[in-house]
């Protein structure tokens, strides 16, 4: 929080509705275009009705900023986005892990967004406009649902993956073609009696190889920053720098703390933006003369 002067300051709200989870982010842009964050919140759909899950998720962010629901300028949605019913505008998903990707990481280039069902890369420029994004099918085996059935599988705790993949000292390999086969290789292995750690790392370099090319065919240079919900994955950062090297590709990438935020920042800090312009076009509208005023004027 800052001592600054807040008066002409714009609240927004922005809204990720993934296929998984629920994040929200509060953020504040001050007159003089500073930014900052005043709440985070988030929670996992799991079986329940997602609307209730977004009420929920965005009265807890609400309460972390310590704002009123009224005193948002405008709320932005991204993702899923018809399902929150009181969003003023929406934003592609890759326009806002860019745009919230940069905010976590300045020096960032690119964004390597990995979610529940797919993972993407983007290519942004320092404003962040997209300039290029790469997806992966629906069907690949690299995505954070195939990760979290392969942990539960294993029983392990998916917080505790990246610990457990780092500590690995023979990884098997894991069929990179599709989650079947690949979820096919894990069940032979804990049957030949492989141990956790070393699957969890081949799952992991499988992923990291599979990523590397997505980065390489979206011509990313430069730091890649990591959202979505695996960003927080230490054992798949390692990987990806593992592959990184293996590849000689000139890349450095890192992560951030609030990285699994990313899209929910980024329809933040567009809605601001957007909200910004509005007002600065309704100024305009109303300077200008009417049609008497004009005539009167000599216009």
């Amino acid at each position: 929080m800052t001592n600054r002067n807040t008066d002409d300051a714009i609240l927004a709200a922005g809204i990720d509705i993934g296929a998984s989870s629920v994040k929200v982010a509060i953020t504040r842009t001050l007159a003089d275009g500073a930014k900052e964050i005043l709440g985070l919140a988030y929670d996992r759909i799991r079986r329940r009705d997602p609307r209730v899950v977004i009420d929920e998720v965005f009265a807890e962010a609400l309460g972390k900023a310590g704002v009123e629901k009224d005193a948002i300028h405008y709320v932005a949605s991204t993702g899923e986005g018809e399902l929150v019913e009181f969003r003023r505008g929406h934003f592609y998903g890759m326009t806002t892990h860019a745009r919230g990707g940069l905010y976590l990481c300045p020096q960032a280039t690119a964004v390597l967004d990995i979610g529940a069902l797919h993972a993407r890369a983007i290519r942004m420029e320092d404003t962040g406009r997209v300039l290029s994004y790469r997806m992966t099918s629906q069907c690949a085996s690299g995505s954070g649902q195939f990760l979290e059935n392969i942990s539960r599988y294993l029983g392990v705790a998916l917080e505790e993956v990246g610990e457990l993949s780092k500590s690995a000292e023979n990884p098997e390999k894991i069929s990179g073609i599709c989650a079947v086969l690949a979820e096919t290789d894990v069940i032979n292995m804990v049957s030949r009696g492989i141990k956790t750690a070393d699957i969890l790392r081949g799952i992991h370099e499988s992923m990291a190889k599979r990523f590397v090319k997505l980065l390489r065919t979206s011509k990313a240079v430069g730091t890649v920053v990591l959202t979505g919900g695996l960003a927080m994955d230490m054992g798949l950062l390692a990987a990806i720098e593992d592959a990184v090297k293996k590849a000689k590709v000139k890349l450095e990438v890192t992560t951030h703390p609030d990285a699994i935020y990313a899209g929910a920042l980024g329809a933040a800090l567009w809605g601001a933006f957007r909200h910004k312009k509005l007002l600065t076009k309704e100024e305009t509208l109303q300077d200008e003369p009417t049609a008497d005023a004009a005539a009167n004027a000599g216009l």
